[in-house]
């Protein structure tokens, strides 16, 4: 996230940017005491603007938030390819959740008030984190305007994150708010031990130029992301011992990538992130997945390259190990159905001082 002083627009505005994230290896273990890692990328991204106001305000977008259509046929469209909601629910559940939990840690506040807004580039339901992206970029706001940052430790921002999307009854884990809450790329344990004793996962950030040249595959009209864990999770929960065994098995991959990735053993990255969407598969089942999505991945294994999706579906991330020649053949590919084809540019770690002075 960016959180750089240089971020801060006019006088009296603070302006934050989150950046989309991409799920490397492990996800989705994050909601089921895994580990996985995680990256944002400068692709895309969200921002949010806080000004000083009279009242406190919370700004429709006036795309992602349209209530004027020109028919009803335009109004149907829009539903059919937009939905129902923009953003203007997710301002409003963090701001509740940022209340609350001041609240409740008596950290106080002062009595000004503010206008909120937002835009926001990421392309939705491909499964790159962008409700998220949102709602942590305004949390960023809330602790510049308050000046709480120092107040509010690191490791628990992602739950904050996490809680205002639950409000809305999304479905998610902490792994995409936590890369998107410390930026660049980042480790991430969720192991129950952990997660009992902290109530949050033990982050470790990474060295970003680890991470070998990756490309990102996705459709403009892709699936929804937000009811993928459903069927599995309650599998989970009843003891099903397959959703188990397979779980433990993608968390692992995770730690088995971090050695991969510091030895830069791209023949084993190769593996491990084709194991990764194979056994999500196995355990979702194509139905669940959706062709299009399963299609995305085909595409880039035709071409002998590595690849699984960056979220829960409508994305897929890409490593071409046979280097420029091979991506060429992947763009023939993509061109062929129609799937937008581009390189991964990892955006960075932007913690500043106050953030590193909250994890002790």
């Amino acid at each position: 996230m960016d959180q750089d002083p240089k971020s801060t627009g006019t006088a009296g505005a603070i302006e934050q940017r989150s950046f989309a994230r991409i799920g490397f290896l492990g996800n989705p273990s994050d909601v089921y005491n895994g580990r996985t890692i995680s990256f944002t990328i400068g692709n895309f991204w969200a921002t949010v603007k806080l000004e000083e106001s009279e009242h406190v305000i919370i700004k429709p977008h006036p795309f992602h938030d349209l209530v004027q259509f020109t028919s009803l046929d335009h109004l149907l469209k829009r539903l059919e390819n937009e939905g129902y909601y923009g953003g203007v629910r997710l301002l409003m559940a963090i701001c509740k959740v940022f209340r609350n939990h001041c609240k409740d840690n008596a950290i106080q506040l002062h009595q000004r008030n503010f206008t909120l807004s937002y835009n926001t580039n990421i392309p939705r339901q491909t499964g790159l984190s962008g409700s998220s992206a949102i709602v942590s970029a305004a949390l960023s706001c809330l602790l510049d305007f308050y000046n709480v940052r120092h107040l509010i430790k690191l490791q628990v921002r992602p739950n904050l994150v996490l809680n205002a999307e639950k409000e809305l009854g999304i479905v998610a884990g902490l792994q995409d708010r936590v890369a998107q809450v410390y930026g660049g790329l980042v480790h991430m344990d969720f192991s129950k031990e952990h997660m009992d004793k902290l109530g949050h996962g033990i982050y470790t950030p990474m060295d970003i130029t680890l991470l070998p040249p990756l490309h990102l595959i996705y459709a403009e009209n892709p699936s929804d992301s937000g009811k993928v864990h459903s069927r599995v999770r309650q599998r989970w929960l009843d003891g099903d011992e397959l959703i188990i065994t397979s779980m433990e098995q993608v968390g692992n991959l995770a730690e088995e990538g971090r050695t991969a990735l510091l030895e830069k053993d791209h023949s084993k990255l190769v593996q491990l992130i084709n194991r990764n969407f194979d056994l999500r598969r196995r355990m979702f089942g194509d139905e669940c997945l959706g062709a299009m999505n399963i299609e995305m991945v085909e595409v880039a294994r035709r071409v002998g390259a590595a690849s699984k999706f960056t979220g829960s579906g409508g994305a897929v991330v890409v490593f071409c190990p046979e280097g420029p020649s091979q991506v060429k053949l992947l763009e023939e590919e993509c061109r062929k159905w129609g799937f937008i084809l581009e390189p991964v540019k990892i955006a960075p770690s932007c913690l500043n001082d106050s953030d590193i002075q909250s994890l002790g």
